[in-house]
């Protein structure tokens, strides 16, 4: 407890490593690393250090930026057993969520690890399919009421949306129970709760670092009851956060206990019937050798994690990706035709959707250039030396090709300045362009052999605390289901569907099915208002001069105009599979006179 108050008072080989300037000894870098507007800190790391500097914590406590590709795969994977994860997050975790994956450390991780992993596999994710496709179509109806009586777009706040629609997403496939039927203009309790997680964590940052230094004074449910005392209106409000999810995750677990004790029949009467991955991880979990098997608090805190980690993830990152589509229509307007074309009205199975092309390249990039969280913390159990992929040049002039790291020393993962490293991606590392991914990527970001478990991008990690949903968030989307357009224009337009190139890996992103129905009923453009975006453990958006999450855009249906060959009769829309009769001449097309459906 005493060790990381003694370094101040220590010399130490991180005192030659170049950093930036310290501006308080009480709160050294942190708070910079910490505010909610610390993108240009980040930044300024990014481009002014070449993967590594030297940080100071509270009180003069030293601390390391990382985002150097070879010491970042020391850290995550090679010795992950000795830069484990900050006690701040461990225990705070244990507070939040209970001893769920975010919450435990070695052997315990591990054995959850274990019975968990089976329950993402890709067989499970496709089960899933028919659930996604559901939730999907009543998010599209739920705007479409919204807006289908206005000529004129309509301010729609998105990440309103997207939150509810993620959480139903997870609750039906993921815990087979449905949260929000996205009928009514307000989310749910748990909804809000969740969507509220981030701001709150982000008014008590400094705060958190102290839990280390509390006493374990009795079970995990007194503790948080002595939350109750303290004084902070963030503490507070965390705290009623907190019990919301508590309480709901209980309700749950109970009742699937109840269906798989009673039987199969009325398991499958069950939201999901019994294809959720609760469902399956309490049969996984009867089923196990005694020494594998999970008590009921671990199973529990496995619903709260999941439920807040993969909503506030999923919901933030389709919000960015609409955001950006809507600043850029051309952008907008390529994808969509992509998606179109591929349809012909009819459903997307999974070997289409994977051929998009542009689609996975927008998803890539929004991964790559906003992951939504920027920095996770390690910290080391031992001395160890940690390797550069490039010499840097410390203070005293000498050429550093590693770094002696002592004991209790606190490493930032940059994980943001990695995905925006311009010595691997290029002078143009912090532009979206989606098509840099249409093509080979270049031998800076292959060579690098970044450390993440996807696509070379450390958005979701790497090693053995990798995100676990990532199969989930991936959902190897095997269909889409895509609804016709409303109207028909009679002006002719066309859009050329991108030169297909093949696709690297299927993309790991559940955030596609929601897109391609988003975009084939509706348009988007930016609000009259400015969006800024939080820095936090997950980035948020608010108005500007707001506290609370939101992203209003403006949405319309979309109008598409049929694409036809002049020298023809008889031609295929591309938004929907049918046929128009129309008349030609030799300075325009006519009005569509007639529709029939093909035979």
């Amino acid at each position: 407890m005493l060790a990381p108050l003694l370094q101040v008072f220590v010399k130490s080989p991180l005192d030659n490593i170049p950093g930036p300037p310290v501006h308080s000894f009480l709160y050294g870098n942190l708070r910079q690393i910490l505010d909610k507007d610390g993108w240009g800190f980040l930044q300024h790391l990014t481009e002014s250090y070449p993967g590594v500097a030297k940080l100071s914590g509270p009180l003069g406590h030293r601390m390391l930026y990382v985002f150097d590709p070879t010491a970042l795969h020391s850290i995550i994977v090679k010795d992950q057993h000795i830069f484990e994860e900050a006690a701040f997050f461990i225990k705070s975790n244990m507070l939040h969520f209970g001893p769920g994956l975010l919450a435990t450390l070695g052997d315990r991780h591990r054995k959850q690890r274990k019975l968990l992993n089976p329950v993402f596999s890709i067989a499970h994710m496709r089960r899933m399919i028919p659930i996604f496709n559901t939730v999907a179509h009543r998010l599209t109806e739920a705007i479409e009421t919204r807006v289908s009586d206005h000529a004129a777009p309509v301010e729609v706040d998105m990440i309103a949306w997207m939150g509810r629609t993620a959480l139903e997403l997870i609750g039906q496939a993921g815990l087979g129970y449905s949260f929000d039927s996205l009928v009514a203009d307000t989310p749910d309790a748990l909804g809000t709760a969740i969507k509220a997680f981030q701001p709150t964590i982000s008014k008590i940052n400094i705060f958190r670092r102290l839990v280390p230094y509390i006493l374990d004074i009795g079970p995990v449910s007194f503790r948080r009851a002595l939350l109750g005392f303290i004084p902070h209106n963030g503490v507070q409000e965390l705290k009623h956060i907190i019990d919301t999810m508590h309480d709901q995750s209980v309700e749950i677990f109970q009742a699937k206990k109840r269906a798989l004790e009673q039987g199969d029949e009325a398991v499958v009467r069950q939201i999901g019937e019994g294809k959720d991955i609760m469902s399956i991880l309490l049969r996984a979990n009867m089923a196990a050798a005694e020494e594998d098997k999970l008590p009921e608090d671990e199973l529990i805190a496995q619903m709260s994690t999941f439920i807040l980690a993969a909503m506030d993830t999923t919901s933030n990152a389709l919000a960015i990706v609409l955001q950006l589509l809507a600043e850029r229509p051309d952008a907008q307007e390529r994808l969509r035709s992509e998606i179109l074309d591929a349809s012909k009205g009819e459903d997307l199975e999974y070997d289409a959707l994977v051929s998009l092309p542009y689609l996975d390249a927008v998803c890539r990039e929004t991964l790559r250039l906003h992951a939504p969280v920027a920095t996770v913390f390690r910290e080391t159990r031992q001395d160890v030396v940690l390797p550069l992929s490039e010499p840097i040049t410390g203070l005293d002039g000498r050429t550093l090709h590693e770094i002696p790291v002592p004991a209790d020393t606190t490493v930032a993962v940059g994980l943001l300045s990695s995905n925006r490293n311009t010595a691997l991606w290029g002078p143009d590392a912090l532009e979206w362009k989606p098509e840099r991914w249409l093509a080979p990527l270049p031998e800076s970001v292959t060579g690098a052999k970044v450390p993440g478990v996807y696509s070379n991008l450390m958005t979701f990690l790497g090693g053995g605390r990798a995100c676990i949903g990532f199969k989930f968030s991936q959902l190897e989307m095997s269909e889409c289901r895509l609804p016709p357009p409303h109207t028909i224009h009679s002006r002719i337009t066309h859009h050329p569907r991108p030169h297909p190139r093949p696709r690297p890996t299927a993309s790991p992103w559940l955030a596609e099915v929601v897109l391609c129905m988003l975009l084939a009923r509706f348009t988007f453009a930016p609000a009259d208002k400015r969006i800024i975006w939080n820095l936090s453990g997950v980035r948020f958006p608010t108005v500007a001069g707001g506290s609370k999450p939101s992203m209003p855009l403006k949405v319309a249906l979309y109008k598409p105009a049929p694409t036809c060959r002049r020298d023809s009769f008889r031609f295929r829309c591309r938004s929907y599979a049918s046929v128009y009769i129309i008349t030609t001449s030799s300075t325009y097309i006519s009005h569509v006179v007639l529709r029939v459906p093909l035979a």
